[in-house]
C-alpha cells in the first residue's frame, strides 16, 4: 500500500538515485516476494548482507563473460493448428482427476479423458492394498459424480466395481469416463475405462453405473449434536497399524480417521466418525466434489474394532443411491448404519452439520491376492504373451521358382551354378529322438553359414520350412518341439542378416504334399515382407508380442506346502527362486539340484537360511542333462513341482558358431528339460515351470544357440499343456546385473538392450511377475520390462525393429522414406549436390552418429574420426549391428566384416562414398576433365587392397607406377608390352581409372 504513494513523492523530487521496493504485494507475499524485492534493491547498488538472509547458501562468485552481451530475441511464433484440443471440441474438465471432456454427436453423450500416475497424483501412492497401488473406490465414485454433473445428473443411482484400477509404479494409465445419452427415463449409463501408457490392446472397464437427474428427498440425520449422544468412543490409536496387518498399506493422505463412536450392539450398531484431510490435501479439496481420500477415510470407520482377519482385505463393490449435496469438504462427520449383509448406509456432514453426502447402500466384497496380482500384472506393462495374428496376405501372388537344399553342399552347388534361383527351401524336421533338436539345429546351422557366406546368393532368399514347430493354431499344439529350436536359431540369424531368410511353419494337419502347399503360398509369403510366418489351413499368421491381460485361470498353478519342489540350478537365480518359494509360497520341502551340489558357492549359507525359515532342504549333486542321474533323483524324492532355472552362455555370431557351442548350451536347457518332462509325466505334479529367455522369442544377434535352446523350452511347455499337464515357460528379459547370467553382460551389451527398450528388472519385480504368471492359463509368458518410447526412438534413429514387436510399436518409417524419396532427398541424391569434401563430411557424420548409437554415446562428437573401431569397444556383435544400421541408412549391401575392413570412421565414410557416388560422376563444381589430383589419390587410398586384387588391378597399377620411376625407365617398354592384352591405362581418363579401381568395366559405361 505504501509503495505507490512513496513513488509519487519520489517522482516529484529532484533526486534520481532513490529506490523504492515493497516487502509485499497484493496476492504475492511471503519469503519469495521479500527476497525478490531485496534483489531489486541490491542490483540498484544497495549493500546487503546476504549471509544473514540466506545463511545456508555458501557465498561465492560467478564468473561473467568479459565481452559485451549481445541480446537477440527468439520468440516462438505459434502456428495455427486445427488439431489442438480446443479446436477438436475438447474443453477442460476442471478437475484434478480428469483432463478434458468432449461431447459426442447424435447421442448427447460425453467422454472424459485423463491420465493418472503416482508422479502426477502422488497421493494415490498412499493407497495400496495387498502391495498394489489402486485407485480407491471413492476415486471411481468421484469420476462418475463429476461426469454426472457435466451431464446434468446429480444422482449416482448405481456404480458397480468390476476390476481394480491399478496405478503403475512406473509410467501412468490413461483413463476414460464415458457417459451415454439419456434414455426414455432420463437416466444415463456411466463407465470408467483404463489403458496403460503405450498400450495397444483393449481398454479395461473398471466400473459401470447409472446416473439420474433428480434426487429423492431424504430425512437426514441431525449432525449438529456432536459427539453423538449415547455413543461410546472407540480407541483408534493403533488403527492403521492393524490395517497394515490386514493388507492395507495406507500412507498419510489416507490416514484421515480422527475419532470413532459406536451406538448399539452387534450387527445393528451405528458407527459415527470424524475424518479430516491432511494439510497436504486440503489445498486441492475445493477442486473435488468430495476428495477420494476423505470419503475413503469415512468408510474406514466401519472396520474399526471389526472381526476382519489379517490377509483378507475388503474393497467396495457396489455404490447405490449416492447424492453429493455439497462440494469441497475438508472434514466430515460420518454416520454408518447397517443395510443388510456386507452393506452400509452412509451419511456425512461438514463440521457445521451441513449435509454433504448421502448413500442408500455400500456393498463390500473380499478381494483375493490372485485378483490383485492379476490386476497388478496388467498394470506393469511387463508381462507379455505371443499371439499369432492373421495376416492379410496378398493372395494370388505368383510363386517364384525355388530350389530345394538339404545340406551345406547343396548351397555350394547353387552358388556355383550357372543360374542362381531367387528362392531356396530348406526342410527342418526334428523328429522325436533324444538328440533330435541338436541334430536338426546343427544341420540348419551349417546350411545358414554356407548360405550367408556365398556372395552369389546375396539377392536370393532362403526359406526354412518346418511343420508343427510353433503353436500357431487354435489348439496351440506343437507337434515337433525339436524343430522349434530351429526357429530360435534362425531368428538370431535374421537379426544379424535382415532380409536374407524366411521362416515358414506348415500346418501339421494338412494332408496335401508340402511342396504343393508351398507352391500355393510362397508368392504371398514373400510379398508380405514378414520374416516369420505360419500356415494353418489356408491362413497365414505372424507372431506378435501382446500384453498378457487375461485374468487368472480357473485352476491357477500353485506350490503345495505338503509336497516337494525341485529347483534345478542352484546359481544366483535358482537361489532367489528357492527363497521365494519358501517365504512367498509356503513351500516346506525343497530339493536343490546342481552339478556341484553342496560344494556350490553360497549353497551352505542358502540351506541354513531356508532351514531357519522352517523349510527342509536337500542339496543334490545332479547333472540334469544326464538322464540316468535325473531318474535317480526322481526315485529318491516325491515331487509336487519343478522349477528349472539352469542355463549357460556360449555366445557367437551365426557365421562363427560351432556345433560344440550348440551342444554346450543345449545340455542344461534342451536335454535337461526333456529328461524332466518325460520322466515326470507319470507323476501328479502341481507345477512345472522352466526359465526360458526372450532371445528365443524375439531373436538376438550373437545368441543363436541360446535362442535355439530356449525356443525348444517354450515349445516343450506348449506340448505339455496340450497333453493336459502343467507347463509354463517364462521367457525372461534382462535381470538386474548384480548376479546371475546378467552379471556377464558388458556396458555395451546393456546399452544395446536399453536402445532396444529392454530395461533391467529387479529381483523383486521379477518375482512379482513370476507370481502373476503362475496364475495365468498360458504355456508361454514373457516377463520383460520394455520401454516402448526408447524402442521407438531407436527405430527412428536407424535401429531395426524385431518383427515380433511390430504389434507394440507403430512406426511410419517406410512411409516417411517413400515421401523422402519422392522429394529427391535420398542419400545418393543429397551426395550428388555436394563437393567431394562435403560428401565425405556428410558420410562421416552419418557413420559417427551410428557408431555413437551402437556404443551408447549420447553425443556423436565422442566418436573420433581417426580412432580404430577395435580401440573403442567394438566386438563382432556390435560390428554386425553397425553394419545393419548403416545398411538401413544407405541401402547398400555391406559385409559383416565392415569395421575390420575399414577400421576407422573416416576410412569407412570414404568407402561408403565410393559405393554411393557413381563412378565417373563429377562432384558439384567439377567436370570429368578437371579432377584434382589430390581427390584422385584420396579415392584410390580409400579402396582396400583386397578390392584392387579382386578387380585384377594390382599388377596393372604396379606397372603404371613403375613407368614413372627413373630407375625403371629401361624396362618400361618391356612392362608395357607384357601388359599389352590388358586395357591401356595410358589411354584411360581419370574417371575410367576410378571405375577400374572400383571393379567396374570402363567400356560398359555403367
Amino acid at each position: 500500500v505504501l509503495v505507490q504513494p512513496i513513488n509519487e513523492i519520489v517522482d516529484g523530487a529532484e533526486a534520481t538515485d532513490i529506490v523504492v521496493a515493497g516487502s509485499l504485494r497484493r496476492e504475492d507475499g511471503g519469503m519469495r516476494r521479500l527476497l525478490t524485492s531485496m534483489a531489486e534493491v541490491f542490483v540498484r547498488g544497495v549493500e546487503l548482507d546476504w549471509s544473514a538472509v540466506l545463511p545456508t547458501v555458501p557465498p561465492g562468485r560467478v564468473a561473467l563473460p568479459t565481452y559485451a552481451f549481445d541480446h537477440q530475441h527468439y520468440w516462438l511464433a505459434p502456428a495455427e493448428s486445427a488439431t489442438d484440443a480446443a479446436s477438436l471440441g475438447q474443453v477442460g474438465a476442471d478437475h484434478p482427476l480428469l483432463g478434458a471432456v468432449v461431447a459426442l454427436p447424435q447421442s448427447d453423450g460425453l467422454v472424459f479423458t485423463s491420465r493418472l500416475s503416482v508422479r502426477s497424483h502422488p497421493w494415490l501412492a498412499d493407497h495400496a492394498v495387498g502391495g498394489v497401488v489402486i485407485l480407491p473406490g471413492s476415486g471411481l465414485v468421484e469420476l462418475a459424480v463429476r461426469a454426472g454433473d457435466e451431464a446434468g445428473c446429480s444422482v449416482l443411482d448405481e456404480l458397480v466395481i468390476e476390476a481394480p484400477l491399478v496405478v503403475p509404479e512406473h509410467g501412468g494409465v490413461r483413463v476414460q469416463v464415458a457417459v451415454s445419452g439419456p434414455d426414455a427415463n432420463d437416466t444415463r449409463t456411466v463407465d470408467v475405462y483404463s489403458l496403460r501408457d503405450g498400450g495397444t490392446g483393449e481398454w479395461t472397464r473398471h466400473a459401470t453405473g447409472v446416473l439420474s437427474a433428480t434426487p429423492e428427498s431424504v430425512a437426514a440425520h441431525d449432525f449438529t449434536a456432536w459427539p453423538p449422544p449415547g455413543a461410546a468412543a472407540v480407541d483408534v490409536a493403533g488403527f492403521y497399524t492393524d490395517l497394515a496387518e490386514r493388507g492395507y498399506a495406507y500412507g498419510p493422505a489416507f490416514q484421515g480417521l480422527r475419532a470413532v463412536w459406536r451406538r448399539g450392539e452387534g450387527a445393528e450398531a451405528e458407527v459415527f466418525a470424524e475424518v479430516a484431510l491432511p494439510d497436504a490435501q486440503r489445498k486441492d479439496a475445493t477442486r473435488f466434489g468430495l476428495h477420494p481420500a476423505l470419503l475413503d477415510a469415512a468408510l474406514q470407520a466401519a472396520t474399526v474394532g471389526g472381526a476382519e482377519e489379517p490377509g483378507q482385505p475388503v474393497l467396495a463393490f457396489a455404490w447405490n443411491g449416492l447424492v453429493l449435496h455439497a462440494a469441497g469438504a475438508t472434514a466430515l462427520r460420518v454416520r454408518l448404519t447397517p443395510a443388510g449383509q456386507d452393506a452400509l448406509t452412509v451419511e456425512a456432514a461438514d463440521e457445521a452439520g451441513g449435509l454433504v453426502l448421502t448413500m442408500d447402500s455400500l456393498v463390500s466384497r473380499p478381494v483375493s491376492a490372485e485378483q490383485l496380482g492379476a490386476a497388478a500384472g496388467e498394470s506393469r506393462d511387463s508381462l507379455f504373451r505371443v499371439e499369432w495374428t492373421e495376416l492379410s496376405a496378398a493372395h494370388g501372388e505368383p510363386s517364384p521358382h525355388w530350389a530345394p537344399v538339404g545340406a551345406a553342399h547343396d548351397v555350394t552347388a547353387l552358388a556355383e551354378g550357372a543360374t542362381v534361383p531367387p528362392v531356396a527351401v530348406l526342410d527342418a524336421v526334428g523328429g522325436h529322438d533324444l538328440d533330435a533338436s541338436l541334430a536338426v539345429s546343427s544341420r540348419v546351422l551349417r546350411v545358414l553359414q554356407t548360405w550367408l557366406a556365398a556372395p552369389a546368393l546375396e539377392e536370393s532368399r532362403l526359406v526354412v520350412r518346418t511343420c508343427g514347430a510353433v503353436p500357431a493354431g487354435g489348439d496351440h499344439m506343437v507337434t515337433d518341439p525339436a524343430a522349434a529350436a530351429v526357429w530360435g536359431l534362425v531368428r538370431s540369424a535374421q537379426a544379424e542378416h535382415p532380409d536374407r531368410i524366411v521362416l515358414l511353419d506348415l500346418d501339421p494337419a494338412c494332408e496335401t504334399g508340402a511342396d504343393t502347399v508351398l507352391d500355393s503360398v510362397l508368392g504371398a509369403v514373400l510379398a508380405s515382407g514378414e520374416p516369420q510366418l505360419a500356415l494353418r489351413s489356408t491362413t497365414l499368421s505372424v507372431p506378435r508380442l501382446v500384453r498378457a491381460t487375461a485374468g487368472p485361470s480357473d485352476s491357477p498353478a500353485s506350490f503345495s506346502s505338503e509336497g516337494t519342489v525341485l529347483v534345478s540350478g542352484a546359481g544366483t537365480l535358482g537361489a532367489v527362486v528357492a527363497r521365494h518359494l519358501v517365504t512367498g509360497h509356503g513351500v516346506r520341502s525343497l530339493v536343490l539340484a546342481s552339478r556341484q551340489g553342496p560344494a556350490g558357492d553360497g549353497v551352505a549359507d542358502l540351506v541354513d537360511e531356508l532351514t531357519e525359515q522352517g523349510a527342509e532342504v536337500s542339496v543334490v549333486a545332479c547333472d540334469v542333462s544326464d538322464r540316468t542321474q535325473v531318474a535317480a533323483l526322481l526315485d529318491d524324492h516325491r515331487l509336487s513341482g519343478v522349477v528349472h532355472t539352469a542355463g549357460v552362455f556360449d555366445d557367437g555370431l551365426i557365421d562363427a558358431l560351432t556345433p560344440e557351442q550348440l551342444a554346450r548350451v543345449f545340455a542344461p536347457k534342451v536335454d535337461a528339460v526333456r529328461h524332466l518332462d518325460e520322466l515326470t509325466r507319470g507323476r501328479a505334479l502341481d507345477t512345472f515351470v522352466v526359465f526360458s529367455s526372450v532371445a528365443g522369442v524375439v531373436g538376438g544377434g550373437g545368441q543363436g544357440n541360446y535362442a535355439a535352446a530356449n525356443a525348444f523350452l517354450d515349445a516343450a511347455m506348449a506340448d505339455r499343456r496340450a497333453a493336459g499337464l502343467p507347463g509354463l515357460s517364462l521367457a525372461w528379459g534382462m535381470w538386474e546385473r548384480s548376479g546371475g547370467m546378467a552379471a556377464r553382460l558388458s556396458a555395451v551389451d546393456h546399452a544395446r538392450a536399453g536402445r532396444g527398450g529392454v530395461q533391467e528388472m529387479s529381483w523383486a519385480e521379477g518375482l512379482d511377475l513370476f507370481d502373476v504368471a503362475l496364475r495365468m492359463d498360458e504355456s508361454l509368458l514373457v516377463p520383460m520390462k520394455l520401454d516402448l518410447a526408447a524402442l521407438r526412438a531407436d527405430v527412428a534413429a536407424g535401429g531395426s525393429l524385431p518383427p515380433v514387436l511390430r504389434g507394440l510399436v507403430k512406426v511410419r518409417r517406410q512411409q516417411a522414406r517413400a515421401a523422402a524419396a519422392t522429394a529427391d532427398n535420398t542419400l545418393p541424391s543429397r551426395l550428388a549436390g555436394l563437393a567431394a569434401d562435403e560428401q565425405e563430411a556428410l558420410l562421416l557424420d552419418l557413420v559417427r552418429g551410428q557408431v555413437a548409437a551402437v556404443l551408447g554415446h549420447a553425443d556423436p562428437e565422442a566418436v573420433r574420426a581417426d580412432t580404430a573401431f577395435q580401440d573403442t569397444g567394438f566386438d563382432s556383435l556390435t560390428s554386425v549391428e553397425l553394419r545393419n544400421r548403416l545398411r538401413e541408412q544407405t541401402g547398400l549391401k555391406l559385409p559383416a566384416t565392415l569395421v575390420f575392413d575399414y577400421p576407422t570412421p573416416l576410412v569407412l565414410a570414404r568407402y561408403l562414398r565410393a559405393e554411393l557416388v557413381p563412378a565417373g560422376a563429377a562432384p558439384a563444381g567439377t567436370t570429368g576433365g578437371d579432377v584434382d589430383e589430390a581427390q584422385l589419390r584420396q579415392a584410390l587410398a580409400s579402396v582396400p587392397l583386397a578390392r584392387l586384387r579382386e578387380a585384377g588391378l594390382i599388377d596393372t597399377l604396379t606397372k603404371l607406377a613403375a613407368l614413372g620411376e627413373p630407375g625403371l625407365a629401361g624396362g618400361a617398354v618391356d612392362m608395357v608390352e607384357a601388359a599389352a592384352e590388358e586395357p591401356s591405362i595410358a589411354e584411360l581418363g581419370v574417371d575410367d581409372l576410378v571405375q577400374m579401381a572400383l571393379g567396374e568395366d570402363p567400356a560398359s559405361g555403367i
